[in-house]
């Protein structure tokens, strides 16, 4: 069929949980809850970076774009998630789509770049502790935040604008939640072996390359902690770095879970395993940031201090 006969998509439909309808009052309830903890944690995250003066060092600084990071992310798409439960138009215009793709793009390779920084920096203050001054000073390491942002953002651009520059036409279902690239590129009438190739380089650039950056920094980091003679100073140098890697085990562990387990070869089980996966990708998108305001403030001294302090004033000034 030529172009001109073709009905070329203006919009999309999230599917979502349609079907499921017995479940999506309890995922509106459970979703908009930890939405709110999210704002309401990674926001706590931020203000007490900014204003504690104590922990104005590079680690702080990399942990604050975290939280920014995760609140990005999670208002790109949850807002409408959510709303797709009050109404029965479930749809998305294809600017707002190409919009959700970039922010999803650029949010989640700008996390994985620097959660590698925040590794480095970790080893620097293991394994060099004498020039840890020197090597992350704070030009040092707000280039190091800088080119992650860059590098997450430059990536988000051509991969978006190579899915969207597509013609669509026909199908215009995504069986998500969100525009999931993977989902969309399925509705193009065209070839996107292309698209396929990015994204297969890009995934070894943002996603195996730190991942084989931060374990082999954690290699010199234990190796480094287990020569520390006395178990204090194990204990201390080790619980430095141990929120930063229980982020990291539950970040690339839900992308790993996701990707590299075994597909359905039943129709039956193909259903299921589609909504496996949507849930599997809801906890990528909403439980992991909600998690990690809780892992850094539970695990980190100088942040529960911090917090502390804020509201301890917080208390006085409303007081007086």
């Amino acid at each position: 069929m030529g172009k001109s006969n073709q009905s070329f998509v203006m919009e999309f439909v999230l599917l979502g949980l349609s079907g499921y309808s017995e479940l999506e009052a309890i995922y509106f309830v459970l979703v908009l809850c930890m939405y709110l903890v999210i704002l309401l944690g990674n926001g706590v995250i931020i203000i007490v970076s900014v204003y504690d003066t104590h922990l104005h060092t590079p680690m702080y600084f990399f942990l604050s774009n975290l939280p920014f990071l995760d609140i990005c992310y999670t208002s790109s798409s949850i807002p409408l998630f959510l709303s797709s439960f009050l109404t029965s138009k479930k749809t998305i215009s294809f600017s707002a789509c190409g919009v959700q793709m970039f922010l999803s793009f650029a949010m989640g390779a700008t996390e994985c770049v620097l959660l590698s920084m925040m590794a480095f920096d970790r080893y620097v203050a293991i394994c060099n502790p004498l020039q840890y001054p020197i090597i992350m000073s704070k030009a040092s390491y707000v280039s190091m935040a800088a080119g992650s942002w860059i590098g997450g953002g430059t990536n988000s651009v051509l991969q978006t604008s190579l899915a969207m520059r597509l013609p669509f036409c026909g199908d215009n279902v995504i069986n998500h939640f969100t525009c999931e690239i993977l989902a969309v590129l399925k509705l193009a009438c065209a070839n996107i072996s292309i698209n396929i190739i990015s994204m297969v380089v890009a995934n070894m650039i943002f996603l195996v390359g730190p991942v084989f950056f931060i374990f082999v920094t954690y290699v010199f980091i234990l190796s480094t902690i287990l020569r520390i003679p006395s178990g204090e100073g194990r204990h201390k140098a080790f619980s430095t770095c141990s929120a930063h890697l229980i982020v990291v085990i539950i970040f690339y562990g839900t992308i790993l879970f996701m990707y590299a387990k075994p597909k359905a070869k039943d129709s039956s089980g193909a259903d299921k395993e589609q909504v496996t996966d949507k849930i599997i990708s809801l906890f990528y998108g909403v439980v992991t940031p909600m998690l990690n305001p809780l892992i850094y403030s539970l695990r980190n001294k100088d942040v529960k201090a911090a917090v502390k302090s804020i509201l301890c004033q917080k208390c006085f000034s409303e007081g007086m």
